[in-house]
């Protein structure tokens, strides 16, 4: 077990907070990026003025955090790439965990061990709106993990999500540079809910919590878009239903624009406040602060929260499957779980017809008349004699993700249909018609889906 689990088994853990707000205070200027094509590009730092962000670093670490964050935010080939810098991705990655392990090597005693978690943002294009597709955002996540970890990071933060599939595809690349490189470290998930109460999509925390506790993460959590008090219904449902550790990492109040400048106006004691009661009542057990939350913010959270015991949690995992929007557990109180079964080749001549035919909205029309008729979920087929079912499956999955609000029943017997539908769904799918007809080869061969 790595330290970093092993405390978290037995006390509350405190990370750091905002870098990009604290950078921003700095006064610093283009010469600073390494010219003005380049302001703005906070990542850049990490090599153009290495000192500055160590600064940072160790201004959180005095107040006594245990985790601070490598400033590598918007560090993958998407957000880099507006700046031109997408190839350099992994040496920006590398020399910021360097840095950050460095500094927290400084504050590391042989009783009291600091750890740097590697920051991974959402980057700037939705996958679910096919802005980028899932595969290229797995690639540049992997190079960006690789920096990290080659870098000496103790554990991955993948978090501000606000695209399910970004956060599949985060880990997803985390957990194939570690493949790579033999080294493997704990992975924190954490989404973003605005103050509609939902992801940026729609998403409710039913369905997030849903499609990312198959991931297997280590912590699962909600950082940043609101302070702490917007945060509390979403965390009460974590802790409630989350079999790991819940993290509540928010903003310093929800922002405003004070003489032409973003303010964040939550005094650091009660910031502290909120997380007491959440460690104390809720059972969180990793605290910290995103956007606007200064080193003042957090002593304040160290000097409240730091010997605190989170509350004794007996989570209720729940058994079901979600949609981008919504959950929907596979036990109904009021019915029997009833699938839809019309937009299937095999099954609907209808719908058969209006795919052969390459008509999208009529397929997508199908199945909205089997949620207007009380469908629970969805089971989309596409198998069928001289089609490229992958393709089909692309073109159907891509837009039932977004436009049907039930969960998917991904139905075939070719794994590589199946893995079509999955990687353009960020909810949690259900798998039907795998079978073993030919041996054991299809369903060793289904696995690789996951």
């Amino acid at each position: 077990m790595s330290g970093f689990l092993h405390a978290l088994s037995g006390r509350v853990i405190i990370y750091d907070g905002a870098a990009g707000t604290t950078l921003q205070r700095a006064g610093l200027y283009p010469d600073d990026f390494g010219g003005d094509e380049y302001e703005g590009c906070n990542e850049i730092l990490n090599i153009t003025r290495p000192d500055i962000v160590a600064d940072m670093h160790d201004a959180f670490l005095t107040t006594g955090v245990d985790v601070i964050e490598t400033n590598t935010f918007g560090a993958f080939a998407v957000p880099l790439g507006e700046y031109g810098l997408a190839d350099r991705a992994y040496d920006l990655n590398r020399a910021a965990a360097e840095i950050a392990v460095g500094v927290a090597a400084d504050h590391s005693t042989a009783d009291r061990e600091r750890w740097v978690a590697g920051s991974i943002g959402p980057g700037t294009k939705l996958p679910s709106l096919g802005q980028i597709t899932y595969r290229e955002l797995v690639a540049a996540y992997e190079i960006q993990a690789r920096g990290l970890l080659d870098g000496g990071c103790h554990l991955l933060i993948v978090e501000t999500m606000y695209d399910l599939l970004t956060l599949k595809a985060a880990v997803a690349g985390s957990r194939r540079a570690m493949q790579t490189l033999g080294h493997y470290v704990p992975i924190q998930a954490q989404v973003t809910i605005e103050t509609t109460g939902r992801m940026l999509p729609g998403t409710e925390i039913g369905a997030a919590l849903a499609a990312i506790e198959p991931l297997r993460v280590d912590v699962i959590g909600l950082n940043c878009a609101t302070g702490p008090e917007e945060m509390e219904e979403h965390l009460r449902y974590l802790v409630r239903h989350s079999p790991v550790p819940v993290a509540a990492i928010p903003n310093a109040g929800l922002p405003e624009v004070v003489d032409g400048e973003m303010h964040y106006g939550l005094a650091p004691e009660t910031l502290a406040e909120h997380h007491a009661r959440f460690i104390t009542e809720l059972g969180v057990s990793v605290v910290g602060g995103c956007c606007g939350t200064t080193p003042e913010h957090l002593r304040a959270v160290v000097a409240r929260c730091a010997d605190l015991a989170p509350a004794q949690r007996e989570p209720e995992p729940l058994a079901g499957a979600a949609s981008t929007y919504s959950f929907v557990p596979f036990e109904q109180d009021t019915s029997f779980l009833i699938i839809g079964e019309r937009t299937n080749a095999n099954g609907s001549k209808q719908f058969r017809e209006a795919m052969l035919a390459e008509d999208w909205d009529s397929c997508l029309d199908v199945a909205r008349g089997q949620v207007a008729e009380s469908a629970h979920l969805i089971d989309v087929c596409v198998d069928y004699v001289g089609r490229d079912g992958s393709a089909d499956m692309d073109e159907i999955a891509r837009r039932f993700a977004t436009q049907v609000p039930v969960p998917l029943v991904l139905d075939s017997t070719e794994p590589e249909v199946l893995q079509a539908g999955l990687e353009r769904v960020g909810g949690r799918s259900v798998l039907n018609s795998a079978n073993l007809e030919d041996g054991d080869e299809p369903g060793s061969r289904a696995d690789q889906v996951f």
